[in-house]
């Protein structure tokens, strides 16, 4: 314990590393106003008691979770950074397949100055639609004395105006967290992602208290969901740390009087290298069709369709950990290339024991690396459908599910990791002792370009 307050008082030393954390907690403060500032045109009375009445078992109960409530108080932050990640995984999508893209990829600093550019662009035209889908719910949608919470009369000015703040609200979250990366601790777009998620967890564990105090949950069954909570947590934290090292042997060579190399390197491959980026993807993605099916609250054919993708679905959890699977891939054939590191190893005169240089090492990094991530993709799927199963099997909420698996928990612990990795490199560069004192935290890939 002396230690770990030791080491709040050498992060507090280091005035670049202070004026670091500061700066990141009063963004965060902004970010967490905005999600009670409420839209312009809405009866709050009735906003209050249609939330009160409605299922948070859906979809949107989970959008809900990823913007910290600011959905269901619709906020001016109510879509939050979603529309921002939607359109990064389209054009990293259009990268393989559109050639023009693929050049832009490969033009250093100009291409990805350019491919931000279409991003903002495109966050501007996701954020729209999805802005213009929520202006219809909010105007479809009543209290249960049938009150509408868009004023009758109102609905056109109301539809124009929330589309316009809506947006805003997204570009502006956007540069705040391009903001936080330059001048915070921790990726920004992670971080706004991670204080949404964390702002529901004191309302969710009152609510299992709730519970356990009214009779419905007896103690017992509490404890165990706790101890089963902390187990996931250190499971997930061990997949994420854990990695397959490649020993890369490399030649003396002597320049002048000096000799170098003849020493033994170890390349580190995680098991989950993609970190929580396949998670992000697919969950955006599967936000998509209740914002289109949102267009038509009055079709029963479309209310049927809605149910398959509600986050309580079984259909809703195959679909969802396919993807995952899919993007754990994607995503690490993106951000690691094998040929990259044989040709790095061949410059540098390393080679793995026994296996050739050139093509032979790239085969074999390849090798290796698709086949620890195929559990490391499983893993990944498990856990974010687990809090579907829990809901409809043990009648956990839908809140208190999230954190017990699933999005929000990977998101929380891999943002955690990266930051305290941050603050424990700002710590050992200046000579001070950081949070574990036999070494660093370790590092991961984490939230990747976000």
């Amino acid at each position: 314990m002396a230690s770990f307050v030791q080491t709040i008082q050498n992060i507090f030393k280091i005035e670049e590393l202070r004026t670091r954390i500061l700066f990141t907690l009063g963004v965060l403060f902004i970010v967490r106003l905005g999600s009670h500032i409420t839209l312009p045109g809405i009866d709050v009375a009735a906003l209050a008691a249609s939330n009160a009445s409605s299922n948070q078992n859906t979809l949107f109960g989970l959008f809900d979770l990823f913007v910290g409530g600011a959905f269901s108080n619709a906020a001016i932050f109510a879509l939050g950074i979603m529309p921002y990640i939607t359109s990064s995984i389209i054009f990293q999508l259009a990268g393989v397949v559109i050639p023009e893209v693929q050049k832009m990829q490969k033009e250093g600093e100009e291409g990805r100055r350019k491919i931000n550019q279409y991003t903002r662009m495109g966050t501007i035209a996701i954020a729209a639609l999805q802005s213009w889908g929520m202006s219809i719910k909010l105007v479809n949608q009543q209290a249960g004395n049938g009150m509408p919470v868009v004023p009758v009369g109102h609905e056109f000015l109301f539809t124009i105006s929330t589309v316009f703040i809506l947006t805003a609200g997204t570009m502006f979250l956007m540069w705040l967290g391009e903001q936080l990366t330059e001048r915070g601790i921790g990726n920004g777009i992670s971080l706004i992602i991670f204080i949404g998620i964390i702002a529901r967890f004191p309302a969710s564990l009152w609510q299992e208290w709730n519970l356990v105090a009214a009779g419905t949950r007896s103690w017992v069954i509490e404890l165990v969901v706790f101890a089963l909570l902390f187990g996931i947590i250190a499971l997930i934290i061990l997949i994420t740390q854990g990695a397959r090292r490649i020993p890369v042997q490399y030649a003396k060579r002597q320049v002048g009087r000096k000799v170098y190399g003849g020493t033994t390197q170890y390349i580190p491959l995680r098991i989950n290298t993609a970190g929580v980026m396949p998670i992000i993807f697919a969950q955006s993605l599967m936000f998509i069709p209740n914002t289109i099916l949102s267009f038509f609250p009055q079709s029963q054919f479309i209310i049927t369709i809605a149910r398959l993708f509600s986050h309580d679905s079984y259909f809703y959890a195959l679909i969802y950990g396919m993807m995952i699977v899919f993007f754990t891939y994607f995503y690490t054939a993106i951000i690691f290339n094998p040929k990259d590191i044989a040709d790095n190893m061949k410059k540098q005169g390393g080679f793995i024991p026994g296996i050739r240089p050139g093509q032979h090492t790239v085969e074999y990094v390849d090798g290796i690396l698709t086949r620890i991530t195929l559990p490391g993709s499983i893993f990944l799927a498990i856990i974010a459908v687990l809090p579907t199963f829990m809901t409809n099997i043990f009648g956990l909420s839908m809140g208190f599910a999230s954190f017990f698996g699933g999005t929000s928990l990977l998101i929380m612990v891999g943002v955690a990791l990266d930051t305290l990795q941050q603050i424990e490199s700002h710590l050992l560069m200046r000579h001070y002792d950081g949070f574990m004192k036999s070494g660093k935290i370790k590092g991961r890939a984490g939230m990747g370009g976000y």
